[in-house]
């Protein structure tokens, strides 16, 4: 009951303020720039992280079991997978798109018009597609032979592996992982290499008005990615001698569910924007909800 509880309430958390961008992105026409536009897509990517991994693990813990099937456990992966590898991507994009936004402003409106952004989305959603088609087409292609329990509350590809016997398929799947790990590492330094070039930028602007503006806009997207990226390094990198059940179970939850419910908050902390467009939505839906509640009785 506890593990339901808590799932639960990361879920509703999730699922409330990723609607609530969803919604504001979408309906405010002051939103629909860039930046917003992929802010709309990486709300897309949490609601499907949730979405893939929490039902089942919150049926899990109400009914007291620990199954899964071999079609729901490769489902669960593929789309995890998948809405993991796009939030990466689509979160490199986002800092391309403050670089040029801060760095080169004059280029701003041809580097990232609104055919360059499209492309750009569809480029991250392919390539999370691809991804995870590679990923569990190989990992449901070996034989599993050393038992069926995976240790997890859900289908993660270590997991998943250890249960393999062939050696040939284990090797293939581990330089897939490297080769994921390396595109990972590689989308890390542009961050930061990014993000040394934008303080350096900003901290050239005069005005502290400006250095203020510049920074918001920065900081949320900083702030996504970093909890992003130390989860994950957490997650993967952790030595086995500090493995525990107990551990893995926090450090899994900390990275494939947490940053979901964590994104919307971080990004309407400091984006007055999208703060005064959901609270003009949910003002409007209010006194809507209030006069047809009048016009009824």
């Amino acid at each position: 009951l506890l593990h339901f509880w808590l799932f639960l309430g990361i879920s509703l958390a999730a699922l409330l303020g990723n609607g609530l961008i969803l919604s504001a992105v979408a309906c405010d026409q002051h939103l629909h720039t860039p930046r917003d536009f992929f802010l709309l897509h990486l709300s897309l990517t949490d609601l499907g992280c949730i979405c893939t991994t929490v039902p089942k693990a919150m049926h899990n813990s109400l009914w007291a079991t620990t199954t899964i099937s071999y079609t729901g456990c490769a489902a669960q992966l593929f789309f995890f997978v998948f809405f993991i590898t796009t939030e990466l991507s689509l979160l490199t994009i986002m800092c391309y798109d403050r670089y040029v936004a801060i760095c080169k402003p004059l280029h701003y409106r041809t580097l990232r018009g609104s055919r360059a952004c499209a492309h750009m989305a569809a480029a991250a959603w392919a390539s999370g597609f691809l991804h995870a088609l590679l990923h569990t087409a190989n990992i449901f292609s070996l034989p599993l032979c050393q038992g069926n329990a995976l240790g997890q509350f859900l289908c993660e590809i270590p997991h998943i592996l250890k249960l393999s016997c062939s050696h040939s398929g284990y090797f293939r799947e581990v330089g897939l992982i490297v080769f994921t790990a390396g595109l990972a590492f590689g989308c890390f330094i542009f961050i930061v290499f990014s993000y040394v070039q934008i303080f350096r930028a900003v901290l050239r602007i005069p005005s502290e008005q400006g250095r203020h503006k510049a920074f918001s806009t920065c900081l949320p997207h900083l702030a996504v990615v970093s909890l992003f990226f130390s989860s994950g390094i957490l997650s993967n990198l952790k030595p086995p001698s500090v493995s525990s059940p107990s551990l893995d179970l926090t450090v899994s939850v900390l990275y494939s569910v947490v940053p979901s419910a964590l994104n919307p908050l971080i990004y309407s902390l400091r984006n007055q924007e999208l703060r005064d467009a959901i609270r003009k939505m949910m003002t409007g839906c209010f006194s809507g909800g209030i006069k047809h509640l009048f016009s009824c009785v």
